[in-house]
């Protein structure tokens, strides 16, 4: 992908010019070309030679960068293969930023601009890019082999990746484990398989998975293989803020530790939860005890549920502070929905009086019927009691 108004042509725009770099054209598969790359918004401004500032950042594989001086002022192109200085021998790496943006990078990660700085010598030529093809070659055969002789030496380490210098005088071992490991029998045993010096770099979990790279579950590149190059504690309270279920499998990156982008909106979570209440008691209604279920935290809405109802009801926050009110005050309101309890139906004077009157009457009427069914059984008694009278025959004359 040219960037359509580049002044320079190295990204191809102009007619006859070359791409620097790699040569992809932009439609490098693998994304290497990629790995925390900057954007120069600096480099359309003309600054004088005598002010410009004389230190580049080069990358290396992995997305490793390191500065070195343009002791002779030579005009590079972002992307363009460098010789460069090292502790022992010569690395061929990339141009990836220059100008006062360098500056910038050096005085935010502490690195004192000195003499000490190592130099460039040159713009890589074929011979030297060939040379640096040969020792990258060796880099996959001997992460294997190497993987086989830990194996065999049953050291508690694993080996991740192998960085040959383009001289083919040193090479670098990055690993990582989780304990001291003793590897200097290893050294010699490397030592004298690849003829070259030896540099075993211990590296975190964050560090393997950024210099490896990979796709995170959202579908996008690795951030601390892409820009993110400050790796800060993250601890499952980040999660918590954040209402997320505390799955391992879900919180977890391609490192195997919590993913880092849970802190990126951590803050405004922070914020957000100052208003809402803590709700340490379920909520007392007529309609029964309300448990908390879910907040909205940014909706400002929490969800309550009861015992035996399986839906939620949302309630807003300035309610849920006025029930909790209520109940310290001994209150018991009359659901979610109502807070004042409703008052007690009144009768009215005169209708009272008349409901009394004719209650009156009722309970006179049927005094007056049950005495009058006393009358009655007790008249009933005394006639079955009398004996009846004996029947006479009439005396007939003699």
């Amino acid at each position: 992908m040219g960037c359509g108004s580049c002044a320079s042509g190295g990204c191809g725009t102009k007619e006859g010019s070359a791409v620097s770099g790699c040569g992809s054209n932009g439609t490098c598969g693998t994304g290497g070309c990629n790995k925390m790359n900057v954007f120069d918004w600096l480099s359309h401004m003309d600054v004088p030679a005598s002010q410009k500032f004389d230190v580049v950042e080069v990358k290396f594989k992995g997305g490793r960068k390191e500065y070195f001086r343009n002791i002779n002022q030579v005009d590079f192109v972002t992307g363009d293969y460098v010789v460069c200085e090292m502790a022992s021998g010569q690395h061929i790496g990339t141009v990836s930023l220059q100008g006062e943006l360098v500056r910038l990078q050096m005085k935010r990660k502490n690195v004192a601009i000195s003499d000490d700085i190592h130099v460039i010598y040159r713009v890589a030529n074929e011979k030297d890019l060939d040379k640096h093809t040969q020792a990258m070659a060796r880099e996959m055969p001997t992460l294997y082999r190497t993987r086989e002789i830990i194996r065999e030496m049953k050291l508690n380490m694993k080996l991740s990746d192998v960085e040959f210098q383009s001289d083919n005088t040193k090479t670098t071992f990055y690993y990582s484990s989780e304990e001291r490991v003793d590897f200097r029998e290893l050294i010699k045993s490397l030592a004298s398989e690849f003829k070259v010096r030896i540099e075993m770099r211990q590296i975190s979990l964050r560090q393997e998975a950024s210099r490896l790279g990979g796709l995170g579950s959202c579908g996008r590149e690795l951030c601390c293989s892409t820009w993110l190059t400050d790796f800060k504690n993250i601890s499952t309270s980040a999660a918590r803020y954040q209402n997320l279920s505390l799955n391992p499998a879900k919180l977890s990156g391609q490192c195997g530790r919590l993913k880092c982008c849970l802190n990126y909106e951590l803050e405004t979570y922070i914020d957000a939860l100052r208003d809402i209440p803590t709700i340490d008691a379920p909520l007392k209604t007529k309609k029964g005890v309300a448990t908390l279920q879910k907040t909205d935290i940014f909706r400002k809405i929490m969800w309550f549920g009861f015992e035996k109802d399986t839906n939620w009801y949302p309630v807003a926050i300035d309610k849920v502070l006025e029930i909790i009110d209520l109940n310290k005050k001994d209150i018991i309101p009359e659901s979610l929905e109502i807070l004042t309890p409703e008052p007690e139906k009144k009768i009215e004077k005169g209708a009272q009086s008349l409901n009394s009157d004719l209650a009156n009457l009722d309970r006179k009427y049927s005094e007056e019927q049950k005495k009058k069914k006393k009358k009655k059984n007790r008249s009933g008694n005394k006639n079955r009691g009398a004996k009846p009278p004996q029947a006479t025959t009439p005396s007939t004359p003699q």
